[in-house]
């Protein structure tokens, strides 16, 4: 499905995966294009979506990131991604630098109690904005 304005939606689920993939690895978007040998600015179109990623590029990616590349379609085959109303807020969450690193630091949290905790914290902030 393609939006009026925009890339397809396709496009942009599996420009998602590609940043996800590349935060979990760490690496930045040079260091992923200079594997491709194409430029940040490449990468940075790939994971929007604004530019679609070609059959041979998206073996490249699978290579460079380390994963098969149906990992870039995850969801997508089943309908999930494509029936559901809202965005898959899971893996958009953990294609940005603040959900990995939320992630992360609560991976470290060694208690449930401070787990939910947190939890709380974060409802409870989540309920108070404007």
């Amino acid at each position: 499905m393609k939006n009026k304005k925009g890339p397809l939606l396709t496009d942009e689920n599996v420009g998602n995966r590609v940043r996800l993939r590349r935060l979990v690895l760490g690496l930045s978007q040079t260091t992923l294009g200079d594997k491709l040998g194409v430029s940040f600015q490449q990468v940075q179109k790939y994971e929007r979506g604004a530019n679609r990623i070609s059959a041979s590029r998206l073996h490249d990616l699978a290579r460079a990131l380390s994963v098969q590349p149906e990992f870039f379609f995850e969801g997508e085959m089943t309908g999930q991604i494509a029936d559901s109303v809202s965005p898959d807020y899971v893996t958009q969450l953990l294609a940005t630098e603040e959900g990995l690193a939320l992630i992360r630091a609560f991976q470290k949290l060694l208690t449930i109690k401070m787990r939910r905790k947190v939890v709380g914290l974060v409802e409870e902030l989540a309920d108070r904005q404007p």
